[in-house]
């Protein structure tokens, strides 16, 4: 998923968080929304991965 889609992604997600504060959202907006936020923490999730994965550790010698 590109970083366009997801920016996409957000807005609706905001969107829809506005529209709840103020006039509540339909029950199909809800399961919109809950969908919406579930694919982005996936898309977070793995973005953590990948960037954990890139990471290297470099061990100091001890301290004398």
């Amino acid at each position: 998923m590109s970083t366009s889609a997801i920016q996409i992604f957000i807005e609706r997600i905001n969107e829809l968080s506005r529209k709840k504060r103020t006039v509540g959202l339909e029950e199909w907006e809800a399961a919109e929304q809950e969908s919406l936020r579930q694919e982005y923490l996936t898309f977070i999730r793995e973005q953590v991965k990948e960037t954990l994965s890139n990471v290297q550790v470099e061990e100091d010698s001890p301290l004398q």
